[in-house]
């Protein structure tokens, strides 16, 4: 239990360490998906961010089956995810094939991956949504109270650390914000598909190596990622995979 504490406190210094100046919002992300990742016992976990107008868009994914889930989400504009940002509540579906009349295409998708139970937590501040966390389990089954109060409080941090600074100014300077973290996941999913062809190497895998290279080089995710998609930088990010 100690431990526990130990690594939940580390994650929030963590998290707290990235509200600084010219923050990357994208690192943020995938930060919050790593701390539940490392605290809660689950198999994957994704992020859905609303945009501008109110449309959710997948933002950061534990993998790539995770990814293609929220996706799966947002063109059916169905499922568990948005639920809980719409509603601003969690919602918890401890077996879903009981939810299979409610979200079909999500339920049916989710069991080819063998994800059995979902925890959709909402993204928000006071009345302010911006998106929400799906945590994705392998087993039947809630989870522990405290599991889910882990779970909302990373979550929470996060929101804070989306509209950093700026959520009690005007909105259209908030939606700004997230309307250009939008643009830039997109960059970072091109570069992910240049890595993944021209290194011969999976989604997922490109997407590591392309924020591991960042960190050693201690550049921001989104400035490597548009050099990547523009041709530079390429052999150099894919260097670690023959390491």
């Amino acid at each position: 239990m100690k431990e526990r504490y130990e690594r939940l406190a580390a994650a929030f210094v963590t998290l707290a360490d990235t509200l600084v100046a010219d923050y990357d919002v994208v690192e943020l992300a995938q930060q919050l998906i790593d701390s539940s990742m490392s605290l809660l016992p689950i198999k994957a976990a994704g992020i859905l961010l609303g945009d501008a107008k109110g449309e959710l868009h997948v933002f950061a994914s534990s993998s790539e089956q995770s990814r293609l889930l929220e996706l799966l989400q947002v063109e059916a504009d169905v499922g568990p995810c948005l639920d809980a940002y719409r509603s601003g509540v969690a919602v918890l579906a401890d077996d879903l094939v009981e939810h299979t009349a409610q979200w079909p295409a999500f339920v049916e998708r989710a069991g080819e991956y063998e994800f059995r139970a979902v925890a959709a937590l909402p993204l928000r501040l006071r009345t302010e949504r911006v998106g929400a966390l799906n945590l994705f389990l392998d087993t039947e089954g809630p989870l522990a109270n405290e599991d889910l109060a882990v779970g909302q409080a990373l979550a929470d941090v996060a929101t804070i650390g989306i509209l950093h600074q700026r959520v009690l100014s005007r909105s259209e300077v908030v939606n700004q914000q997230l309307q250009t973290a939008l643009n830039t996941r997109l960059i970072i999913e091109q570069a992910k598909g240049v890595l993944a062809e021209r290194g011969a190497v999976d989604m997922d895998r490109a997407f590591n190596l392309l924020r591991s290279h960042a960190r050693r080089t201690n550049r921001r995710l989104a400035d490597l990622a548009r050099d990547v998609v523009d041709g530079a930088d390429t052999t150099a990010v894919l260097s670690a995979a023959a390491e």
